[in-house]
C-alpha cells in the first residue's frame, strides 16, 4: 500500500462532519493532519470528533489545529488542501493554497463566477498542481449504474433529460443559512452542481444554455436555531429554470427553486429519455439508488389500471418501471470519495475523476442560466469537456482502483 496523502481541512462547518468521518474511518488514501476555521470552536469540535473515532478503533492521526489558513499552507507536511469554506470564499482560499504550492480539492462550486474560475484554472496549470472538487456523488453506485445503462445502449440514443430540485429554502433547518441567499448562493449554485455534474457524466459535453430566472421573495425569515427570527436580505435569484443543449444533440430541462412548497418525498426528480426507453436516475445529491428503467416491452406487460380508479388515486409515475440492481460500490454517503480518488491519482500518476475541467464546465453551465435570462438569448459555452473514466469495483471496499 502506498503512503497516504497528507491533507489539511480549511473550514469546519456543517458539511465537514461527513468528511471527518469518512477521512478517518473509510479512505486509506488520505491522512487528515490538520484543520482550520475562522471560528476556533468549530475546529476544536472537529478534532474532538476525530479523537472519539480513534478511541473507538479508527486508525487515524489526531489532526492539529492551525491558527489560520496560512499556517496550514506553510506546513511542509501538507500536500493537499481541502477547501470546505463558503462558496464566496472558495476563490481566495484555493488561490492562496495554489500559490503556496499545494494541490487543492474544493467543495462545490469551483468559484462563484467564470472570471474567478478561469484564474484558478490558469494558476493550477501554470504551477502543475492538481485542482478538483465536489460534487463527487456521481462516483457513487447510483449515477455510475445509470451511466453504464445509458452507455450500453439499453435506452437507445439519448433524446433528452428532465431534472428538478424543488423546495422552500434552507432557512428552516440550516444553522447558518444566510450565505445561500448571497453572492455564490441560490438554488442553482447550491444544488445545481449535483444535477448538472450528473448530466454531463451521463450525456457528455454541453454546448449552449438558455434560461429564465427570478427572485420571488426579497427577504427570508430564519426559523432554525441559532439565528431564529433573524431576517435575510435576498441578493440572488431563487427560482431558475432552463434548457441545456448537449453536443450529442440531447436537450435537458432543469428547474431549481427555493421558492416552492413541495412534498419532501418529491423534491428531487431526474429522468433521462432515449429512443428505446427511459431511466429514472436517483437523487444526484446521494450516492445510492434506486435506478429505475422503463422500456416499451415492460410498459406493455404492466397490469392495466381502470382509468376511472386511476383518476381517484394519486398516480405512481414510475408504475411499470423495473429497479436495476446497483452495479458499483459506494451506495452509502461517501463524501470525500472524490478527494480520495484525487489522492490516489497523485500517488499513481493516473487521471482523477472529480477534476477541475468538469467543475469548470459545470460552473459555466450554472452561471449561464442567469446570463441567458438577462440577455434573453441562447448562451454558447466556451469550456470543453470530456467525461472521466467510469468507476471500477474493487474487492476491498474503501480502497480505490489503481
Amino acid at each position: 500500500m502506498t503512503k497516504p496523502v497528507r491533507v489539511a481541512m480549511i473550514g469546519v462547518g456543517a458539511i465537514s462532519g461527513i468528511y471527518l468521518q469518512n477521512l478517518t474511518e473509510t479512505f486509506r488514501e488520505v491522512e487528515l493532519i490538520g484543520v482550520c476555521d475562522l471560528i476556533p470552536e468549530r475546529a476544536e469540535t472537529g478534532v474532538r470528533k476525530v479523537r472519539e473515532m480513534v478511541e473507538n478503533g479508527a486508525k487515524a492521526v489526531i489532526p492539529k489545529i492551525y491558527k489560520d489558513m496560512y499556517e496550514a499552507f506553510r506546513d511542509p507536511e501538507v500536500e493537499v488542501v481541502l477547501n470546505l469554506t463558503r462558496p464566496y470564499e472558495h476563490f481566495e482560499v484555493t488561490k492562496q493554497a495554489l500559490l503556496h504550492g499545494k494541490h487543492v480539492y474544493s467543495e462545490k462550486p469551483l468559484a462563484v463566477d467564470m472570471e474567478e474560475a478561469d484564474a484558478l484554472v490558469s494558476l493550477a496549470e501554470e504551477k502543475g498542481l492538481l485542482l478538483g472538487g465536489a460534487p463527487d456523488t456521481f462516483l457513487g453506485a447510483g449515477i455510475q449504474t445509470a451511466r453504464r445503462i445509458i452507455d450500453s445502449g439499453m435506452i437507445g440514443d439519448v433524446i433528452g433529460a428532465t431534472c428538478a430540485m424543488v423546495c422552500h429554502g434552507h432557512e428552516t433547518w440550516h444553522p447558518d443559512p444566510e450565505f445561500y441567499y448571497k453572492r455564490g448562493g441560490g438554488p442553482m449554485m447550491d444544488m445545481g452542481p449535483y444535477y448538472v455534474t450528473a448530466l454531463v457524466q451521463l450525456l457528455g459535453e454541453a454546448k449552449a444554455v438558455m434560461g429564465m430566472t427570478k427572485k420571488s421573495f426579497s427577504e427570508r425569515i430564519i426559523t432554525s436555531d441559532p439565528h431564529a427570527g433573524e431576517t435575510i436580505d435576498v441578493d440572488v435569484d431563487t427560482h431558475l429554470c432552463g434548457n441545456i443543449l448537449f453536443s450529442n444533440g440531447a436537450v435537458a430541462q432543469i428547474l431549481t427553486t427555493f421558492d416552492v412548497f413541495y412534498s419532501p418525498q418529491a423534491q428531487a426528480r431526474f429522468e433521462v429519455y432515449g429512443t428505446r426507453g427511459t431511466i429514472a436516475v436517483p437523487d444526484p445529491n446521494t450516492f445510492g439508488g434506486p435506478v429505475l428503467l422503463l422500456r416499451p416491452e415492460d410498459q406493455a406487460a404492466a397490469p392495466k389500471t381502470d382509468p376511472a380508479l386511476q383518476r381517484k388515486t394519486v398516480p405512481n409515475i414510475y408504475e411499470g418501471y423495473k429497479e436495476i440492481p446497483l452495479m458499483y460500490d459506494y451506495a452509502e454517503n461517501s463524501r470525500a470519495l472524490g478527494l480520495a480518488d484525487m489522492c490516489k491519482a497523485l500517488r499513481t500518476g493516473r487521471a482523477f475523476r472529480a477534476n477541475y475541467r468538469q467543475q469548470h464546465h459545470v460552473l459555466e453551465i450554472l452561471t449561464s442560466f442567469t446570463k441567458s435570462s438577462q440577455s434573453g438569448a441562447l448562451v454558447p459555452l466556451k469550456t470543453r469537456y470530456e467525461r472521466s473514466a467510469p468507476m471500477q469495483n474493487n474487492p476491498l471496499h474503501g480502497v480505490l482502483d489503481d
